[in-house]
């Protein structure tokens, strides 16, 4: 699969560069130990760049690492390392690439190989161990993969041969991004990461795309011909921006709505005329409603679980023609009826419809508009319809509509999880594929691991972080990151000064008694200007424009990151 299309640069500057890998010296003579064998495996697959912090348990794979062209990008704790990795393989449809030490380096990490697991994800985890010797008596940092890792990786995998290193690491390649792809963890034994490397260097392994069977396609090229509210529900995983074009090509010429999954609003252009919104949380209410009705589903990558369905309310009837087009063989997570189900990606489907027309859309164009004109009402910003906001504070609609305004068409947006979300969920264009990241499994703390990993996987776009106030802080310290690697990520920190979604449920089943969700903020632009970014602080709506546009100079001229800090209304949680 392959990255992002370039589209027009988002701004004029020359590209940030990370900072260059030392060379070797010319007397230098490469080690033949297991560390330097892993290291030529990832050469083989193609990897670019790992993400990780450092520890003793892995030496020589830093010492393989050293005078190659992988970029070694060194995060600030082992969660916005993985949860970096996690977003490239997203974002690249390649498995991405972290690496962490023993114990509590493992731990910090398996927050992002939880979100690997549950949204679909390629991910490939290094983790060094404690030589084999110490096993089994409590050493120094010693844990058990297997048992930590185990229900929540497609593999866990230690290397315990040194000739077998390079097999075992295309092994988990494949295992990361073969079927539904999800994470792999790869345990490093200190020792044998030191010994000689015998055995042969082994290429990678093909992955399949699966197909749409004849018989399959015919059935459901026949439901569609004769449906009266057909509807395309997209979304999951093995996507790329080909894919895209053409899934969205064969939905314009039929005249075919497409819902999209939640955090997978980029597949079909925002402004597409077949594009009715998103499903899940904060959702437009007749997107929702088109999904329920729809005599005809065809769902691509995506599957209707919990959050699409509203918690398991919508398209449960045994009688739903519903068609899942999906290379999960167990089609883990679905719900409601399944017609058929063709083991394929999305890159299979887009082969099969190539150029099919169905002779329908006039038929369907009243229920197209419907969708479609819903959803640009939805994701329009009424200032006339905002309510009042208490002194001191200003909208955060407001804020996003001035970042929306300046926008190249290519721009990306990483969100991590709570109600801040939904401004970019609901508001942020996403024209071309890829260009939203969020976490599926509403994990805290992505958002700025995230945008650096979009920054560095394609510099010249413009990456715009929405990050709550709690959120920010889990991982805010990869601002460091940002900094030191020429990433010139936007941040919008949305400040209410609580834990908002929780607050939310909070008021809904204990009204008026507000218990562990308040927070007491710092000075965010600060903390920005700490880390040698650009930080701006909003307390009025007639702030925005002028911290808004002094931001994006910022990014435009001093190509460094911004970040403005909103402060908002308690009583103004949802958009």
């Amino acid at each position: 699969m392959t990255t992002a299309p370039t589209a027009a640069p988002a701004t004029s500057a020359p590209a940030p560069s990370a900072p260059a890998p030392t060379p070797a010296p010319a007397d230098y003579v490469k080690p033949t130990h297991a560390g330097q064998a892993i290291v030529d495996s990832l050469l083989l697959h193609g990897v670019t760049r790992v993400f990780a912090v450092p520890g003793e348990s892995y030496l020589a794979v830093l010492d393989g690492l050293y005078g190659t062209p992988i970029d070694t990008v060194v995060m600030r704790q082992e969660g916005g390392a993985a949860y970096a990795a996690e977003a490239h393989g997203k974002f690249t449809g390649a498995p991405g690439v972290a690496m962490v030490t023993r114990g509590p380096g493992a731990a910090n990490a398996f927050v992002a190989l939880h979100t690997a697991w549950q949204d679909g994800t390629p991910l490939v985890l290094f983790v060094g161990l404690v030589p084999t010797a110490d096993r089994l008596r409590e050493s120094f940092q010693e844990f058990d993969p297997h048992a930590w890792f185990g229900t929540q990786t497609k593999r866990v995998i230690v290397i315990d041969e040194a000739a077998r290193a390079s097999e075992l690491v295309a092994e988990a390649f494949f295992a990361a991004a073969s079927g539904r792809p999800g994470p792999v963890v790869v345990g490093l034994p200190e020792d044998v990461l030191r010994a000689e490397f015998t055995g042969p260097l082994v290429s990678p392994l093909p992955v399949a795309e699966g197909a749409v069977g004849a018989d399959e396609l015919e059935r459901i090229v026949a439901d569609l011909r004769t449906a009266e509210r057909p509807l395309l529900y997209v979304g999951g995983q093995r996507w790329s921006p080909a894919a895209c074009e053409a899934i969205t090509r064969f939905a314009e010429r039929n005249g075919i709505p497409v819902a999209q999954d939640w955090h997978a609003s980029d597949r079909v252009p925002f402004t597409s005329p077949v594009n009715t919104g998103s499903l899940g949380y904060g959702r437009c209410p007749e997107t929702a409603a088109m999904f329920d009705e729809a005599d005809v589903v065809v769902a691509i990558g995506a599957l209707p679980t919990d959050v699409p369905t509203d918690g398991y309310t919508l398209r449960q009837r045994p009688d739903s023609i519903t068609h899942l087009v999906n290379i999960d063989t167990t089609l883990r997570g679905r719900s409601g009826a399944v017609t058929t189900h063709s083991i394929a990606t999305p890159v299979a489907f887009a082969r099969a419809v190539e150029g099919l027309s169905l002779g329908r859309e006039v038929d369907w164009d009243a229920w197209r508009r419907r969708g479609h004109d819903a959803h640009l009402a939805f994701s329009t910003i009424d200032a006339e319809a905002l309510p009042a906001t208490a002194p001191g504070t200003a909208h955060m609609s407001l804020v996003m509509r001035s970042v929306i305004e300046r926008l190249p068409r290519d721009a990306v947006c990483t969100v991590g999880a709570g109600n801040h979300t939904l401004w970019g969920q609901q508001f942020f264009p996403t024209e071309v594929f890829p260009s939203q990241l969020g976490t599926r499994n509403g994990s805290m703390g992505y958002s700025i691991p995230a945008a650096v990993a979009a920054g560095l996987a394609s510099p010249d776009r413009l990456i715009v972080a929405v990050c709550g106030d709690g959120e920010l802080l889990m991982n805010g310290q990869e601002l460091a990151t940002a900094a030191e690697y020429g990433v010139p990520l936007l941040a919008i920190v949305m400040d209410n000064g609580q834990f908002g979604t929780i607050r939310d449920h909070q008021n809904r089943h204990f009204p008026g008694r507000v218990s562990g969700t308040q927070i007491a903020n710092p000075d965010f632009a600060g903390f920005a200007r700490a880390f040698g970014g650009h930080g701006e602080l909003v307390t009025s709506d007639d702030q925005i424009e002028a911290a808004v546009a002094r931001s994006f100079a910022a990014i435009d001229n001093e190509r460094k990151f911004a970040l403005i800090h909103v402060k908002t209304d308690q009583a103004i949680n949802l958009p």
